[in-house]
């Protein structure tokens, strides 16, 4: 790997250790020439950059799910959003994921990954969910790029939410720049499926029967989550239409 070949996986990694600035500088020099070392340290400054559009990508997302969410309640006297969760994917897993798609580790290759910069919103009910991604979407400074509804197809282990790659403006002090964020749009109980079916897929060293019949039992699990979401949507349409 030469010094061209090194520098963006380098540079992630003394980004993700938040070290000073003269740490860095002492860091980097070590392993370039004058001229290497120059490049890098441009090469860092713009992952820094970038890495504040995907920031502010988020906040533009946020804040608008959060618009949307106060004046739902001051219409209709409830809220839809629980919550929201909001992430910047980190440097370790953008490198893990560049390699494992075999693209170089460039910063042009980042353009390529559509879930560094995320937003989770967690809603009451189902028809919320489809509610709130149609008044995001007639937006018209949001792009849609790719809509994967995982609630009407889920997942083969039962995993259920829908999902928006979304491009979204950005302005900057003298420029505006088009960012892409993965919205994830679940109920309560997707979520709490999600998140211990999460935990539980990083078990290693299972026998194969062992690992077989926990699949079965999340399956079913997403199952009666899934059943649970519907009793409750019937509950709120029988309320609301008496």
């Amino acid at each position: 790997m030469d010094s061209k070949d090194m520098a963006t996986p380098m540079v992630v990694n003394t980004l993700q250790a938040k070290h000073s600035t003269s740490h860095i500088a002492k860091t980097l020099s070590d392993y370039f020439d004058e001229e290497s070392l120059t490049k890098t340290r441009r090469t860092f400054e713009e992952l820094k950059s970038l890495m504040s559009c995907y920031q502010c990508a988020i906040m533009e997302i946020e804040t608008k799910f959060r618009v949307l969410n106060e004046r739902f309640s001051l219409n209709h006297e409830r809220n839809p959003i629980e919550t929201i969760k909001t992430r910047v994917k980190s440097p370790e897993s953008i490198l893990e994921k560049l390699r494992r798609r075999g693209l170089p580790l460039t910063l042009d290759s980042l353009d390529e990954l559509t879930d560094i910069a995320g937003v989770r919103v967690i809603c009451s009910f189902v028809d919320d969910i489809y509610m709130l991604a149609e008044c995001l979407l007639r937006q018209d400074d949001i792009r849609l790029i790719k809509q994967k509804d995982y609630i009407k197809n889920p997942k083969g282990n039962g995993y259920r939410s829908l999902h928006l790659i979304v491009e979204v403006p950005v302005f900057l002090e003298n420029e505006k720049r088009l960012m892409k964020v993965e919205v994830q749009l679940r109920t309560i109980a997707m979520e709490f499926w999600a998140n211990l079916e999460h935990k539980l897929r990083y078990k290693k060293n299972l026998p194969d029967h062992i690992t077989d019949l926990i699949a079965a039992e999340l399956s079913a699990c997403a199952e009666m989550s899934a059943e649970l979401d519907m009793k409750m949507q019937n509950v709120k349409n029988t309320i609301e239409n008496e």
